[in-house]
């Protein structure tokens, strides 16, 4: 009677010293070789400001919104549209064709594909309104990092080129002279001369 006594407490032990579960990695906002290996993944905006802004988009994350993404710019869509909304210190929101914030393509609103990838200077988000399935054609590219849009806006990639020219986007809400974008192009048409085709 007294092993059985004396092995309960080294049974509990046992049971305490389990190690708890280990949750799931967090995904990267560094796009995955294969997904960067596509040149249709590749997004690039030339700026009226100069320079080339290059985004890699992520379809492993937000599949729709990609996909939107790149019919839109296939159209050529975003050519000559404003930085209608720029808050130095947060992001450069673009992609409406009123240019007040309020407009969209004449495609259907997208359902939210939201991840735990974290906002983060140069992450690339869906603008949306309050309603969390209202993402359209709009974006916004940030200037530094924002925890509190994390799992809350649909992340689609990343500049991993010409953070330069987003940080020159001109300021404001909306900005005085606003900054266009003259092109925008997907790494899958070629030379910035041949996509202008």
């Amino acid at each position: 009677m007294k092993q059985a006594l004396f092995a309960l407490p080294l049974a509990f032990a046992l049971v305490a010293a389990k190690p708890a579960p280990v949750p799931p990695p967090m995904p990267s906002i560094v796009a995955p070789a294969e997904i960067a290996a596509i040149k249709a993944n590749h997004l690039f905006l030339e700026l009226s400001t100069g320079g080339t802004v290059e985004i890699v988009l992520r379809p492993d994350l937000a599949p729709h919104h990609i996909e939107r993404i790149q019919t839109l710019v296939r159209r050529g869509f975003y050519n000559g549209l404003i930085f209608h909304r720029v808050i130095p210190g947060f992001m450069a929101q673009g992609g409406d064709p009123k240019g007040t914030g309020e407009g969209g393509s004449e495609l259907p609103d997208l359902k939210a594909e939201f991840t735990a990838v974290p906002f983060l200077r140069g992450t690339v988000g869906a603008a949306r309104a309050d309603n969390r399935d209202s993402a359209n054609s709009q974006f916004f590219i940030m200037f530094a990092p924002k925890p509190d849009l994390d799992n809350d806006y649909t992340v689609m990639g990343r500049v991993v080129a010409g953070m330069d020219a987003v940080d020159a986007i001109a300021p404001g809400e909306p900005p005085e002279q606003p900054t266009k974008i003259v092109r925008a192009y997907l790494g899958d048409s070629g030379t910035a001369s041949a996509a202008a085709k």
